[in-house]
């Protein structure tokens, strides 16, 4: 094994010993420190030191998001998945929140953000990022992780950042032109958002220096359709991103290989699991993608489940690469799926149905109880020019062509143009009533 070499060019061979080296080292570091950790594996019966095979190491327990969730309500206020003393922890950062109704708190040691910063490394190298690209983050700099290690890894490398938190959505894009960027970051939604305020100011966007923009933190960046709205709005190159609070940041779109997002497999070990038997997904069918980080010391994960649903590339990547490749990205999450009518429906199959109609500025989904089954009703927001007429049609059109695609009857409404809510951060756009 050539450590000098860039990951994402080992052999598949060189990348298990390397997953398997750097597993048995965090097993050894975390227990007994790890208190979670510790009571985890001794309730399972499983002494981590025999450990020593990917075949082993399927024998792990999978863990998911409310058994932090209830640990950190247990223990609070961080929970007792931490490996050092609180002392030693220099970042915190949260969830939106969880069924619990509290946020997720996660704690970084110096050491595991420098991992985070290494991750980013990589996604940027795989974007192909140029020393001249000038970025700027147009999202509020709170606790959420967000792009905070995306600012400051692609800071590292020498590049211009802009912090774009506390602005109007004019003022970014002020911002934006002033400094000729060339790269933006920002959820799928406020890339739109921003192109509508661009259009309502006569501002254009589409032949400004901007040539790509790195979207996470929803599904829209995987959706033919979004993409496209995005791509067209701003004449640039949408690539994807995908993480978590708790597993930091590991895939990416790669620049030569669109549509797709690629795992960053040296940073850790990817498994995809049927979601319901929780056995390993037959090759090609889709099923829940489970990771473990591999240089998050302070608060690892392990054999996580993320609840996103993918489905593997098997097809051989042009450049070689080995690395998991994730066809069309994040396809939804489990914990989204609505049963209407005997059919399992995604709110992002919804979304790439809403977004092939140019006349649709927002929407909403919203899903009741009658009878015992689901009832969804979306709400959408035509553009301010809209007829009435115009708007009776789109209504008709749009539901029909979801129950022709989706197999079920939506209750489709129109409401006032600018009377939906507008999203910086993750978009709310399924309510439960």
């Amino acid at each position: 094994m050539n450590p000098a070499e860039q990951p994402e060019h080992w052999s598949r061979e060189t990348l298990t010993e390397w997953q398997l080296i750097r597993l048995r080292e965090m097993l050894t570091a975390i227990v007994p420190r790890n208190p979670w950790w510790t009571a985890k594996f001794s309730e399972a019966g499983i002494d981590p030191a025999s450990i020593s095979t990917l075949d082993d190491f399927r024998r792990l327990p999978v863990t998911s998001k409310h058994e932090f969730a209830a640990d950190q309500v247990a223990f609070p206020p961080y929970g007792r998945n931490l490996t050092y003393p609180v002392t030693d922890y220099s970042r915190l950062h949260q969830t939106s929140g969880t069924t619990t109704g509290q946020p997720l708190r996660w704690l970084d040691t110096p050491a595991s953000w420098n991992w985070l910063l290494d991750c980013w490394t990589i996604i940027y190298r795989l974007m192909n990022l140029r020393p001249e690209d000038r970025l700027c983050f147009p999202f509020s700099f709170g606790p959420f992780l967000g792009f905070w290690a995306g600012f400051e890894g692609a800071s590292r490398q020498g590049n211009l950042c802009l912090a774009a938190g506390g602005m109007s959505s004019e003022a970014r894009l002020k911002l934006i032109q002033e400094n000729q960027v060339t790269m933006l970051g920002c959820t799928p939604t406020y890339a739109l958002r921003l192109a509508e305020v661009a259009a309502e100011k006569g501002i254009d966007v589409a032949n400004s220096s901007v040539r790509a923009i790195l979207v996470a933190g929803e599904p829209g960046g995987a959706i033919p359709s979004v993409r496209q709205r995005i791509e067209s709005a701003w004449g640039a190159r949408v690539f994807d991103h995908w993480g978590m609070t708790e597993i930091g940041p590991l895939a990416s779109e790669a620049d030569d290989d669109p549509g797709n997002l690629t795992v960053l497999e040296s940073q850790c070990i990817a498994e995809i699991i049927d979601f319901e038997t929780g056995q390993p997904a037959p090759a090609g069918m889709p099923g829940e993608l489970v990771i473990t980080n591999l240089g998050r010391i302070g608060t690892p994960v392990i054999r996580y489940r993320t609840g996103d649903l993918v489905v593997e590339d098997p097809s051989p990547h042009p450049s070689g690469r080995v690395w998991l490749r994730l066809q069309g990205g994040i396809l939804g999450r489990t914990d989204d799926m609505l049963i209407v009518r005997g059919n399992n429906v995604f709110p992002a199959s919804i979304e790439a149905i809403v977004r092939e109609f140019p006349e649709i500025t927002e929407f909403r989904i919203v899903v009741s109880r009658h009878r015992e089954m689901n009832h969804v009703k979306l709400q959408l927001e035509p553009t301010a020019q809209l007829s009435e007429a115009d708007t009776a049609t789109l209504v008709t059109c749009l539901s029909k062509t979801i129950k022709e695609r989706l197999q079920f009857q939506a209750e489709v409404t129109a409401v006032p143009a600018g009377s939906l809510p507008r999203f910086e951060m993750k978009a709310k756009r399924l309510i439960r009533e």
